[in-house]
C-alpha cells in the first residue's frame, strides 16, 4: 500500500479546497449570467459571451499574465487586498480562486446556457399562466429541466481546477501549503527527479479524469433519455 507523504497530501487536500470553493463561486455566477445570456438574444450579448469564452482559446499563459498584472500591488487586486492589509493577490489563495474562477467559467457557462435554451420558453410561459413568481418558476422549474446542464457545469468546473498548471503557477507560484496545487506539485517533483511522488500524482490524475469523463457520458445518457 502506497503511503502519500506529508508535501503530496498537502498539495492533494490544497487542490481539493481550490476546486471545492471555485467550483461553488462558479455555480452560482454561471447561473444567472446564462440565465441573462438565454433571453432575449441581443447582438451585445453575444459580444459579452465571447468575453467570457476567452479563455476556451487564449493560451494559460497570456490569461495568467493579465491576471498577475491585474492581482499585482498596482493593480485592482492590490487594492482589494489593502482592505485586509495585504500589498497583493498574487501568491495567495484567494487570488488563486479568483483566477480559477475567471478561467473556468465559460466551462460551466457553455452548458447551462445550452441547457436554458434546450429547455425553450414553454414551461415558462405555463408557469406564469398557473400564477408562479418568477423566482419560484426558476427555482421549481427552470433548475429541474436544467439540471443535466448545471451538473455537467459541476464536474467541468471541479476537474477543469484540479488539472489546470497554467494559471495557478503564473498567479500562485509553488509556495507550499498555500499555492502549491497537484498540477504545480508534479511540475516540481519531475524537476527534482523525484519519480516516486510524481508517479503518484500523475496515475492519481489519470484515474480522476477517468472518472470525470465517465461521470460526463452518464450526465450526457440522462439528457438523452429525459429528451426521449
Amino acid at each position: 500500500m502506497t503511503v502519500l507523504s506529508p508535501d503530496v497530501t498537502e498539495a492533494v487536500v490544497l487542490t481539493l479546497e481550490l476546486a471545492a470553493v471555485t467550483t461553488t463561486l462558479l455555480i452560482a455566477l454561471a447561473l444567472p449570467i446564462s440565465w441573462w445570456l438565454a433571453w432575449p438574444r441581443r447582438w451585445w450579448k453575444s459580444v459579452i459571451g465571447a468575453i467570457i469564452s476567452l479563455p476556451l482559446v487564449l493560451p494559460p499563459s497570456v490569461l495568467g499574465f493579465y491576471f498577475l498584472v491585474a492581482f499585482g500591488p498596482s493593480g485592482p487586486g492590490g487594492w482589494i487586498a489593502h482592505l485586509w492589509g495585504a500589498r497583493t493577490l498574487a501568491f495567495t489563495f484567494p487570488g488563486l480562486v479568483i483566477g480559477s474562477l475567471l478561467y473556468a467559467l465559460p466551462f460551466a457557462v457553455q452548458p447551462i446556457h445550452n441547457a436554458f435554451h434546450a429547455m425553450g420558453r414553454r414551461p415558462l410561459e405555463v408557469a406564469a399562466t398557473l400564477g408562479a413568481s418568477p423566482w419560484r418558476t426558476f427555482h421549481s422549474v427552470v433548475i429541474p429541466l436544467a439540471w443535466p446542464g448545471i451538473a455537467t457545469a459541476i464536474v467541468l468546473g471541479f476537474a477543469h481546477t484540479v488539472g489546470e498548471f497554467g494559471i495557478v503557477l503564473m498567479i500562485g507560484g509553488d509556495i507550499p501549503g498555500h499555492t502549491r496545487v497537484l498540477s504545480v506539485a508534479l511540475y516540481d517533483y519531475v524537476e527534482n527527479a523525484r519519480w516516486h511522488e510524481a508517479n503518484i500524482i500523475a496515475a492519481g490524475m489519470v484515474v480522476f479524469s477517468f472518472i470525470t469523463i465517465m461521470l460526463l457520458s452518464s450526465l450526457q445518457l440522462r439528457s438523452r433519455g429525459h429528451d426521449s
